[in-house]
């Protein structure tokens, strides 16, 4: 559902995670519980399923859709469903589009592909948003990735993206304060409504504090509460609840992102959930691999740090 007003897509956005059964399997039943958790704390305006923290690069297209399904059956009345879009071929990416407007989706976010890592030219993200927003007729967003990741949009890239028709946010995740703020500003200047939410986890409170209009982060998959919070506290200049909030879940924070290897980090949001007694079963899909003990205890410590552990009488 996108709601009227001014700036309808603006607000924090929880980037989902995918239970699975004990085959393999999409655990609906968990899913949907997981939906409406994250959704019913005030101050979320909707998800992002089959994201990366979603392990829609591992999920068959089916499985995509029937994950957006889901979102849109179950909290698609109330809150904005944005659906990832992730594919090496742009025909594919126009196919998944097709199917996320289709199953329910309100916008397409979609993700460079991991191939652009090795090279790409200044026209290729152009040609891949544009045909992927003709051909589903979605709002879309763009994914503003980690400056050191080699799939970061050049500034004259983001500039020629962000003035598309139906460009509606950027999920900027440079993960770097300097780089953020000179793209929040470039893409203020060129195109006033298009939504700049930071997504750089790690990185919540600086990147509120220079300016924000939103998250969109799978750190609220877990805490909705306190992402909410520190935006909130924020807002309202109360910067010393901001602080506050900030050094409870940095160390969390920092546990799920900021250990190598980096694509553990599904893994390690998805545990916490088991941790957390919130699934039966956390394990992320092959070939990521479970987490070895030392890391879970690192996790489990993390998580009672930030006061999300149940208290031990």
């Amino acid at each position: 559902m996108t709601p009227a007003g001014e700036h309808p897509y603006r607000g924090i956005y929880a980037a989902t995670l995918t239970p699975f059964l004990s085959d393999g399997q999409i655990d609906e039943d968990a899913l949907r519980a997981h939906f409406l958790s994250v959704t019913a704390e005030p101050g979320i305006v909707g998800v992002l399923c089959n994201g990366h923290a979603g392990e829609c690069f591992l999920l068959s297209r089916e499985e995509r859709r029937r994950v957006t399904e889901i979102a849109a059956e179950t909290i698609g009345a109330t809150h904005i469903i944005v659906c990832g879009i992730l594919a090496e071929a742009t025909q594919e990416a126009a196919a998944q589009a097709g199917d996320a407007a289709q199953a329910g989706a309100d916008v397409a976010l979609v993700f460079p592909p991991f191939s652009w890592a090795l090279s790409q030219d200044d026209s290729m993200a152009v040609t891949h948003h544009d045909t992927i927003a003709k051909a589903s007729g979605l709002p879309l967003m763009i994914y503003q990735a980690g400056v050191s990741s080699k799939l970061a949009y050049t500034p004259e890239v983001l500039a020629s993206l962000a003035v598309l028709p139906g460009v509606v946010g950027i999920k900027e995740g440079s993960w770097e304060s300097n780089t953020y703020e000179r793209n929040r500003r470039l893409v203020a200047e060129l195109a006033p409504h298009v939504e700049v939410m930071a997504s750089g986890d790690e990185h919540l409170l600086s990147c509120f504090v220079q300016g924000s209009t939103g998250s969109i982060v799978s750190l609220a998959a877990i805490m909705p509460a306190d992402i909410v919070a520190l935006d909130r506290a924020v807002q309202t200049s109360d910067l010393k609840t901001a602080i506050e909030i900030h050094r409870r879940i940095q160390p969390l924070a920092n546990a799920i992102y900021g250990l190598a290897p980096s694509g553990h980090a599904t893994a390690r949001l998805k545990m916490a959930m088991e941790l957390l007694g919130r699934w039966k079963n956390g394990a992320a899909r092959p070939p990521i691999t479970a987490l070895k003990e030392e890391e879970m205890n690192m996790l489990r410590n993390a998580l009672d740090g930030a006061g999300l552990l149940p208290a031990v009488s």
